[in-house]
């Protein structure tokens, strides 16, 4: 367990997630990654590399009716999430299991049974691996850099898990959406790319979802996205509704 984490409230106060008090801490991309799920009641969910919790957690209260299994490699991690569920009042809702992906494609547990979610998350690490100055904080490393682990093994696991039919979004870099696209675009259609933009459209977007259908055939939609702040700072009203009251992000044009 990590000795040292801190208590955070999200969603105006709705959930919980605890954290370690230094290394990676969340912040709004894992909110706004719960909040593009177009998931509906009964609905099974992924979400891979889930750390302490914040996407699952966020997912949950905005509809207690779905069900959530995440999965971390760190275990650490792993237990904060399940206390941080259990101060929430979620646990009934989530489960959190231990593993590494690379792993997982070999022998799977029962609670990943390939094709039987309905919607697959993630918020993988950002920067290729050997790229970049690394954290010294292992736990900050692994979440900034990827591991052994590539982009294309999470886009693999994702598409592995998800039914027919389903949906798999994740939150990255808007640098490299075209590499996100690219690794989807094999067993997925229907693919839009929905750009977070800090605050005016086609400057400096840092963020990008990026959700595809299993499945499905159709030509990849590049959205208008999401201005995230008003001029003095502020967020916009849209993206307020999402990080103060579980608002869903319908990614349409």
């Amino acid at each position: 367990m990590i000795d040292l984490f801190t208590q955070d409230r999200l969603l105006d106060g709705r959930i919980t997630v605890l954290q370690p008090a230094e290394g990676y801490r969340a912040a709004i991309d894992p909110i706004f990654l719960a909040a593009s799920v177009p998931v509906q009641s009964g609905d099974k969910v992924l979400d891979i590399g889930c750390g302490a919790g914040a996407s699952s957690l966020c997912l949950a209260a905005r509809l207690p009716a779905a069900e959530i299994v995440g999965v971390d490699a760190q275990e650490n991690l792993i237990q904060l999430a399940q206390q941080g569920a259990e101060i929430s009042g979620l646990a009934s809702q989530t489960s959190f299991i231990t593993g590494d992906i690379l792993k997982l494609t070999v022998v799977c547990p029962p609670e990943l049974i390939p094709g039987s979610f309905d919607h697959v998350m993630a918020n993988p690490p950002y920067l290729p691996k050997n790229t970049g100055n690394p954290s010294p904080d292992p736990v900050k490393a692994a979440a900034n850099v990827e591991g052994d682990a590539a982009l294309a093994d999470w886009v693999d696991f994702a598409l592995l898990m998800v039914k027919d039919g389903g949906t798999i979004t994740f939150v990255h870099r808007y640098d490299r959406r075209d590499e996100v696209i690219r690794n989807l675009s094999g067993e997925s259609g229907k693919i839009r790319v929905f750009p977070l933009w800090p605050k005016k459209k086609k400057e400096g977007a840092k963020r990008v979802l990026v959700q595809g259908i299993k499945g499905v055939v159709g030509e990849t939609e590049i959205l208008a996205g999401l201005v995230l702040h008003r001029d003095d700072g502020s967020f916009a009203r849209r993206a307020d509704d999402v990080l103060r009251r579980a608002g869903h992000l319908v990614m349409a044009s």
